[in-house]
């Protein structure tokens, strides 16, 4: 049996009998072609001005056509699923292989940008993308990108919430488009120049937007983090894995300053993201003989990566080769699908598409 791809099938031509003989017609052909004698015909009672402003009417709804598709970022128009198949070869049943901008298009990331626990996965995600993979992204791709990013940068104005992270984010795409629009002559990017000049202006717009944010003051008349025993407060600043939050609540109030200036708060932090041989390297001793852990956590996150925690991820199954979010399930035909299910960090996400 033969295998029919994507291309069996017929273009749109057709032929139709005319007195030269057979011509081939598309079906862009045989539409003008009836505007015109539907237009032209005396029967009808159209005058020229009537014809030319029909004939403006259907350049005009072409055009729309064509700019939908072509050059409006709001609309997707790629499909969104919850698990994609991950081949890196040809096989008799599959040709071609599946790449990161393609996985970038089919898997429901603008979905996941509203889910709090795939928020933080999304956004490493894509400034591992803006550092090093945008070249290697189709221009849907690409495209997409953008898309997200501008939903992802809404949100962050909506909720209030995860401002510096996208800020870095931004600063970071900016950075690599500076460089990355310099080689343009040599096919780096996807599109003309014009257009990532228009995406880099958005890209300041949004950053300008994030800078002049107003953080409201919620509007509660219950129990604050500051109503709450010294204990419960310092429990609940050990569940922030990350310095800078902690100094920024420490400005919030005198009370809170003096809580996240514990020594042993900063020496879990320390602990939490570094080895033992990373701290030993690193050590620093006050006047007093105290360690300090504070100015030891800001030294070592300059020098070594911190550790990075996130509460929903993308898995892939080694058996079925299906990458798929945590909570949404796939046809997996092994026995122990647990077994062959690994959790992928968003560099591993990157990683699986290194061919």
């Amino acid at each position: 049996m033969p295998f029919l791809g994507q291309d069996w099938r017929s273009p749109g031509q057709s032929w139709v009998k005319t007195e030269d003989g057979w011509k081939k017609t598309t079906a862009n052909e045989r539409n003008n072609n009836g505007s015109l004698e539907r237009f032209c015909n005396v029967d009808e009672c159209f005058n020229k001005e009537n014809l030319l402003l029909s004939l403006s009417y259907d350049m005009a709804a072409k055009k729309r056509k064509k700019d939908l598709m072509n050059n409006n970022t709001k609309v997707p128009y790629f499909y969104k699923e919850n698990w994609i198949y991950v081949h890196k070869g040809s096989t008799k049943e599959r040709h071609g292989y599946c790449t990161l901008g393609e996985a970038f298009n089919r898997l429901d990331f603008c979905s996941a940008i509203r889910d709090t626990r795939r928020f933080n996965y999304v956004v490493r995600l894509l400034e591992l993308i803006a550092k090093s993979k945008l070249p290697s992204l189709s221009g849907v791709a690409q495209k997409n990108y953008m898309n997200i990013l501008e939903r992802v940068v809404q949100k962050v104005l909506d909720d209030q919430q995860n401002v510096r992270p996208i800020k870095e984010l931004l600063q970071t795409l900016y950075v690599s488009l500076c460089c990355l629009v310099q080689g343009m002559g040599k096919s780096v990017l996807v599109g003309n120049i014009n257009i990532w000049v228009h995406r880099m202006e958005n890209i300041l717009q949004w950053h300008q937007q994030l800078d002049n944010i107003q953080i409201n003051r919620p509007t509660c008349t219950g129990m604050t983090l500051t109503d709450l025993p010294a204990s419960l407060q310092l429990n609940i600043m050990q569940r922030v894995s990350d310095g800078r939050d902690l100094v920024s609540l420490g400005q919030v109030c005198p009370q809170l300053g003096t809580l996240t200036e514990d020594r042993l708060l900063w020496k879990k932090l320390c602990q939490h993201h570094f080895t033992d041989r990373q701290i030993r390297k690193r050590i620093m001793v006050s006047d007093k003989g105290h360690l300090e852990w504070k100015k030891m956590y800001f030294k070592l996150s300059r020098c070594y990566p911190l550790r990075e925690q996130y509460s929903d991820t993308l898995h892939f199954c080694s058996h079925c080769h299906i990458l798929f979010w945590k909570d949404t399930s796939h046809p997996c035909t092994a026995n122990n699908p647990e077994s062959c299910t690994s959790s992928l960090s968003p560099q591993d996400f990157i990683g699986l598409f290194n061919f």
